[in-house]
């Protein structure tokens, strides 16, 4: 774990910004189309911890960008090339674009200065998507990664991060996969190589300390 001036320093609100990632009602809400993953979202604590997260970045000027995962009612433009995208396709909930599904789901609240960005494609918030010219135009160097999947949306997004040049922070208690062992082995084995691993409590200490 960095120390906490080390932390505070790279979570300087003028160059932070807070990522939340497919933390949608088609997800992690009551109704979602991955049951297993919004139990362990829910029940790990890590939805509660995004939405204090969220709250805190807005009380103290970080921008918070939400990304979403949606489809077209026709599914024109979606990904076909691997199991996870066939399997979706047969799923009873659709994250389709303008439905429920993909409204930011509670206790995580969506700030009028927030940034919403939606995919049709991929596996990744950031590559193909607005968010990286989005972080340049805001002049973000570290972004803080929260949300789901540990599996695969989360890695994805901290691989496309480093590899464009900013510093990432991953709050370890602020994600979620599906088995709940599986999350801190990949926190532990993989983005810890590449990421600066740290707490929520530790994130809002840092951002409290920048209010005061």
């Amino acid at each position: 774990m960095p120390s906490f001036e080390h932390l505070s320093e790279l979570l300087d609100p003028a160059g932070t910004v807070l990522l939340t990632v497919e933390c949608q009602q088609g997800v992690v809400g009551p109704d979602s189309a991955l049951p297993e993953l919004a139990q362990e979202a829910r029940s790990s604590g890590a939805l509660d911890r995004i939405a204090r997260l969220v709250a805190a970045a807005h009380e103290s000027g970080v921008q918070v960008i939400h990304a979403v995962a949606e489809r077209r009612p026709d599914g024109r433009g979606a990904n076909h090339n691997a199991r996870l995208f066939r399997a979706a396709e047969r799923l009873p909930v659709r994250q389709t674009t303008g439905t429920t599904a993909v409204r930011v789901a509670p206790p995580v609240e969506v700030a009028e200065q927030d940034l919403v960005v939606r995919r049709l494609h991929g596996l990744s918030p950031i590559s193909g998507t607005d968010v990286d010219p989005l972080l340049r135009n805001l002049g973000c160097r570290t972004l803080v990664v929260t949300g789901v999947s540990a599996n695969i949306a989360i890695p994805n997004a901290v691989f496309d991060a480093v590899n464009r040049g900013y510093t990432v922070v991953v709050p370890a208690d602020a994600i979620a996969g599906v088995p709940s062992e599986y999350t801190p082995a990949i926190v532990r084995n993989t983005l810890a190589l590449v990421a600066t691993i740290t707490t929520t409590d530790d994130v809002l200490a840092c951002f409290a300390r920048r209010r005061t």
